[in-house]
């Protein structure tokens, strides 16, 4: 009851934070919890403790949350940023661990070197809360950014196995550098090649439950908040990385392998972002809620301990932060340095030096070293029983030290260093480049039908063509753009139509009456769009003088009464104007392909100008050939909601469109695609 009843408090307080982050958006997410949680600390009067199994606490806490951070990392931005990111999230880990290992291990000699060590593995990785929140409220540079969201993918991995080599060497008594090294890379190699195996499993199984017509949303859910869980334990089993093998699964994305659509899938792809989306927010958040709940606990025993004086405590926090933060920046700055001068072939100069500071104070400590500093053993296997983990309070004080102080120096320092967001210019700038972006999605969607169109499908196609337009007019009234006619385009297709009327004329295939009755059509219509103005009126009479000196005697005689039936003349009119509308179109298809005038200007009148050719040619149709004509259009209507799909999708990655805006926009697309198969 005890344990339901912190867990049910933990989540209220995470709920709490979230409400007064929104009071109070300047200061980070994670110190209003770490605040609450010492605030429930203070209420309770110390008597929250909470002591749970290490190998519980990782599987419970880190599985998921890598997994997560795994399934929505940008693989092209950290394939494109490869080698700083497997510096930072590799070498960087590695000389914090040694450097802080030894440098503590000197001043405080009760704590063994392995137990440095394990504190400075625990300090390796950043927080992705953290530099989540300052990415929204400061400028930082593009390539500093995707920096630091690839170093917190890959750093959690290598800090979480070094800690678990240092442990491994304070329970065993023994520790060797070579064959710790060894073991790093056994461990590393074999979760990876473990990850990828149970990825590609993972990944079968799904097809092949989805093959046998397995498409319940909750398995496939259920399914995938299992695996991180389930991946872990077997790694742990094979004595491989379970972190690492977590991490290139997610990176695989098990469950939703790639080149799958289909109502089914879209439903379940939404359903599980808000399934992972609240569970990673509530452990992300019970997390820092407990540390501000420790932190006096921790504080109290520690501070209370005569062996060593409160004013060393401080010194000892704060030298490790300075310690901690002197590494980071020195190997920033080398590692600038190095791709100024060989990548961008230019001289280092202040500015470099101040995107290596951001880059510094960035690197906020958070949930994951919490989470591995609470895994440390109470007790010690080596020596008599019971014996407690040596000096495990005051690594925990230590830890959660300069976890504040790394959290208060990105919340204040980073503004300083990097220019502040102008928040409504930024927004309504984003703004604007994701209307037009969406915008040119939906006339490359137009293109594609377009250029897929044939005289089988012709009818349906432009029934989807259509509905574009009428997605992009909204577009354009939601954000204030004039949907001006075009007149040029519509004066164009006009003298198209006028031109083969002429020309059909001169070479007798169609009447002078029944060609002179529907050029003076088209010409009123033109004078219209021109308001009278009749610039191409001299044109016409010219045109018109031509075909009278050829066909004017035949003209005459063919309107003398008794020549030509009423009948005939109305079907040589249909078929006029068959032929000019249809020759129009071949040049509107044309125009469409090339892009040389707007897209759904020309996209929609091809579409007036094809319903126009139809209803020359319409007949009562079928039941049989209506449900064909849908099943049809259901087709077509798959492959653009499929092509949309990949554009918004290549739009992200080439960051011409917000993740927020693009995520909208898939979820719009999905519903369509399973209400096109009545599934909602």
């Amino acid at each position: 009851m005890e344990a339901l009843t912190l867990g049910l408090l933990l989540l209220a307080a995470v709920l709490a934070s979230s409400l007064i982050d929104q009071i109070i958006p300047r200061i980070s997410l994670p110190l209003i919890q770490i605040a609450i949680g010492l605030v429930i600390a203070l209420v309770a009067g110390g008597d929250v403790k909470v002591t749970l199994d290490p190998e519980l606490f990782l599987v419970m806490f880190i599985a998921p949350l890598l997994y997560d951070e795994a399934k929505h990392a940008d693989k092209q931005a950290l394939w494109r940023e490869r080698q700083p990111v497997l510096s930072l999230a590799i070498g960087l880990v590695v000389a914090t661990t040694l450097v802080i290992g030894f440098l503590l291990h000197a001043f405080v000699p009760s704590i063994p070197l392995a137990a440095a060590f394990a504190l400075g593995a625990a300090l390796g990785p950043t927080d992705a809360v953290a530099v989540s929140s300052l990415s929204k409220s400061v400028d930082i540079p593009k390539r500093q950014a995707s920096m630091l969201k690839g170093e917190l993918l890959l750093n959690d991995a290598s800090g979480i196995v070094s800690f678990q080599f240092a442990i491994a060497a304070v329970l065993t008594g023994s520790f060797s550098l070579v064959n710790a090294s060894v073991d790093f890379l056994v461990e590393f190699v074999g979760g990876l090649l473990l990850g990828v195996v149970l990825g590609l499993i993972g990944n079968g199984v799904v097809r092949r439950a989805r093959s046998i017509g397995v498409e319940n949303t909750n398995f496939h859910v259920l399914f995938e908040v299992l695996i991180p869980f389930l991946i872990y334990l077997v790694a742990n089993v094979c004595h491989v990385s379970g972190v690492i093998a977590v991490v290139v699964a997610g990176l695989i994305n098990v469950t939703s392998p790639k080149g799958v659509i289909g109502p089914s899938v879209s439903r379940m792809n939404i359903v599980s972002g808000s399934v992972w989306h609240v569970l990673t927010y509530a452990l992300n958040g019970i997390v820092f809620v407990l540390l501000g709940t420790q932190l006096p606990l921790a504080m109290q025993e520690t501070w209370e301990n005569v062996r060593i004086t409160n004013s060393t405590l401080v010194l000892l926090v704060l030298g490790l932060t300075f310690v901690l933060l002197a590494t980071r920046f020195l190997w920033v700055l080398v590692m600038d340095l190095v791709h100024v001068r060989r990548v961008q072939h230019r001289r280092f100069t202040g500015r470099d030096v101040r995107s290596a500071l951001i880059t510094t104070f960035s690197g906020a400590k958070g949930t994951i070293t919490l989470s591995i500093m609470f895994s440390l053993p109470t007790y010690a296997v080596i020596g008599p029983p019971n014996v407690p983990f040596p000096q495990r309070e005051l690594l925990i004080f230590l830890a959660c030290g300069v976890i504040v102080c790394t959290l208060l120096l990105a919340t204040f320092v980073v503004p300083l260093l990097a220019p502040a967001r102008d928040e409504g210019e930024d927004e309504q700038r984003r703004a604007d480049q994701d209307a037009a972006t969406t915008m040119d999605i939906m006339r490359q969607v137009i293109e594609m039908l377009t250029a897929q169109q044939n005289a089988e499908n012709s009818a349906e196609t432009q029934a989807v063509i259509r509905s574009y337009n009428d997605r992009l007019s909204r577009i354009k009234a939601n954000n204030g753009i004039e949907d001006e006619p075009n007149v040029a385009l519509r004066l164009k297709a006009l003298g198209w139509e006028y031109d083969r009327a002429m020309e059909l004329m001169e070479r007798g295939v169609v009447s002078g009456v029944v060609a002179y009755r529907y050029m003076g059509r088209l010409e009123q219509v033109m004078d219209l769009l021109e308001h009278g103005r009749g610039r191409g009126r001299l044109r016409r009479w010219n045109g018109r003088f031509r075909a009278l000196w050829h066909r004017g005697l035949r003209a005459v005689l063919r309107e003398l009464p008794g020549n030509t039936a009423l009948a005939e003349r109305t079907e040589d009119m249909r078929w006029l104007q068959t032929a000019t509308r249809t020759y129009a179109i071949e040049h509107l298809e044309e125009a469409v392909a090339s892009s040389q005038v707007p897209t759904e200007d020309a996209a929609t009148l091809l579409v007036e100008y094809q319903r126009s050719v139809a209803a020359l040619h319409s007949a009562r149709p079928s039941v049989t050939s209506v449900i064909k004509v849908d099943d049809l259009a259901d087709g077509i209507k798959r492959r653009a909601y499929a092509f949309e799909l990949e554009q918004i999708q290549d739009a992200y990655e080439d960051d011409r469109l917000s993740r927020a805006h693009a995520q909208r926009m898939r979820e719009s697309v999905q519903l369509m695609q399973m209400d096109l198969e009545d599934t909602v």
